[in-house]
């Protein structure tokens, strides 16, 4: 989950190596499927290591949808589908920070997910972790997000 159109550089370079090594695990990536900051990286990403892409996008079309999408899921739900999204990853990894994806770090919190929060906004890693200090894994970089990961699905 992660920033759109607000991602930093250094949001896009993590998201995109994030997805690269979520594919290199065999894992599937699940993203908001749009053509925007972080998705569209970590999807770019994931397809670079010939991995399996699946977007769960806001509309009922193909507008504005990641061209490394595989698998599209239009919901016609708008925001709410960040619902979907958590609900259907086994580990929420958040790349960057906006409101969009503090909803779906909420959102885990409260289906009691573990999130892994890999953002340079210290406020918002102050403020998730005091929320659920025992769900909240802050990490620097891409490698440390996979290996915290590994550690909660074994």
């Amino acid at each position: 989950m992660g920033v759109g159109a607000k991602a930093t550089s250094n949001d896009l370079q993590n998201a995109y190596k994030l997805g690269k090594m979520i594919a290199q695990q065999g894992w599937v990536l699940l993203t908001g499927g749009r053509k925007a900051g972080v998705m569209d990286a970590a999807c770019e990403g994931a397809k670079s290591a010939g991995g399996l892409t699946i977007g769960i996008l806001p509309g009922k079309d193909d507008k504005g949808i990641s061209e490394a999408v595989d698998i599209a899921i239009f919901t016609d739900m708008g925001n709410a589908r960040n619902n979907i999204n958590v609900l259907s990853s086994d580990v929420i990894i958040a790349c960057g920070m906006g409101a969009g994806t503090a909803s779906e770090v909420a959102l885990a919190l409260k289906n009691n997910k573990e999130v892994i929060l890999l953002t340079e906004d210290e406020e918002s890693k102050i403020f998730f972790k005091k929320l659920s200090p025992n769900s909240i894994y802050i990490v620097e970089n891409a490698e440390a997000a996979i290996s915290k990961v590994r550690l909660i699905v074994s």
